[in-house]
């Protein structure tokens, strides 16, 4: 491992400073669990890492005023888990982080840090989109908020820029009568990354007419994938098991997997149609 001097900042202005002072040999670390394979593969080799772990800024999970929530950047999976907040705004969110590796590193990883690693494979990114999530990102000119389906730009890289620090996941609140669900396809161990996974959001007025729905996938492309032609083809349809598989079939367009161990482009495009028509199919059945 390359030799670097290590930095554990306890304020958020002492971060930016030590951004502004080192520029880009400076990395961040949060919970640490990619970047220590990182520096150990010699894929990044800085000069200095910026520990965030003592920036009480960026720790804790709450509901906010309007009834959304908050997940600061350094809150951890397991904290996410467990926490009776996010248990209260979506149990389907708690459960998604809940599939994270295993429990070992849901202790130590953070929310933050796994966004901000940005690999497409993770669990929690296609459930944040789905459930409209933004992240607020700061520097020393000040903040500003991108939305996720915005946040991911390729493999490992997001919107965020020198000098940049992640510093929550702000969800608005969820309608009355919405649905939300996450599947995980993994042929291989439960921990695993997934092959492909889906996460939608359902909201059904009168008669199965469909007033809102999102839908976003992982490991389906180099970032994760927000299906708008999905989404497009039930709003306002009053919904039955062949409008969804008609709509599902759709995906296979907007997905752009990669070949790799967990299976081929085509095959992975394939379960991302299938994938996506059980999850919308559990959301509609669970109104029945």
């Amino acid at each position: 491992m390359n030799q670097f001097d290590y930095h554990a900042p306890t304020s958020l202005q002492e971060t930016f400073d030590l951004l502004d002072t080192y520029g880009e040999d400076a990395h961040l670390m949060a919970g640490g669990t990619a970047l220590v394979l990182l520096l150990q593969q010699g894929l990044v080799q800085p000069g200095h890492v910026v520990g965030l772990r003592k920036v009480n800024e960026l720790q804790g999970i709450q509901r906010l005023d309007n009834g959304g929530l908050q997940i600061r950047a350094m809150a951890t999976h397991r904290q996410a888990e467990t926490s009776p907040d996010v248990q209260a705004y979506c149990e389907a969110l708690a459960n998604n982080f809940a599939r994270v590796a295993t429990i070992r590193i849901r202790n130590q990883g953070t929310v933050g840090g796994n966004l901000a690693h940005a690999d497409p494979a993770q669990d929690p990114p296609p459930m944040l989109i789905a459930l409209g999530g933004e992240a607020v990102v700061a520097n020393k000119a000040g903040q500003r908020r991108i939305g996720l389906d915005e946040f991911f730009v390729d493999y490992f890289e997001t919107a965020m820029q020198q000098g940049d620090v992640l510093l929550s996941i702000d969800l608005p609140p969820l309608a009355p009568g919405t649905r939300v669900t996450y599947k995980k396809f993994l042929p291989r161990t439960q921990d695993d990354y997934a092959t492909v996974s889906v996460a939608a959001a359902l909201r059904l007025g009168a008669d199965h007419t469909c007033e809102d729905v999102r839908v976003a996938l992982g490991a389906a492309a180099t970032v994760p994938v927000h299906a708008r032609k999905v989404e497009d083809a039930l709003r306002g349809q009053r919904l039955d098991a062949e409008k969804i598989k008609d709509a599902a079939a759709l995906v296979r367009d907007e997905v752009d997997p990669l070949d790799d161990l967990r299976g081929s482009a085509g095959y992975k495009r394939e379960m991302a149609r299938v994938w996506t028509q059980r999850a919308l199919q559990e959301l509609l059945d669970a109104g029945a």
